[in-house]
């Protein structure tokens, strides 16, 4: 699984898990999880929050700028895409605070 670092606006490092990309009219999205799948045994069930994360940067720009998704109908689209995949082991719930 890969694990990425993003630094904060408030300059705080924030590991996460990447379970799914996917485009959708020419942006990328990545879902990430804060808790590593690779560390619960095979048919383990486990809950862990996942976000939606959207890429904001240039092609040219040498770091990526991702945001937390935070519109509901994008958040909605973009889940139903992530649950598509043939070959996530993962079930998506929208949680509609």
């Amino acid at each position: 699984m890969e694990k990425i670092t993003f630094t904060s606006s408030e300059g705080e490092d924030l590991d996460f898990y990447v379970l799914a990309t996917t485009r959708l009219n020419n942006t990328d999205y990545i879902l990430v999880t804060d808790i590593d799948p690779d560390s619960y045994d095979e048919g383990e069930e486990a809950e862990a929050e996942a976000y939606i994360l959207k890429d904001l940067s240039a092609p040219e720009d040498e770091d990526g700028e991702y945001v937390f998704l935070d519109d509901e109908d994008e958040i909605e689209q973009i889940s139903k895409l992530f649950g598509e995949e043939d070959d996530m082991d993962y079930e998506i719930e929208v949680d509609k605070e």
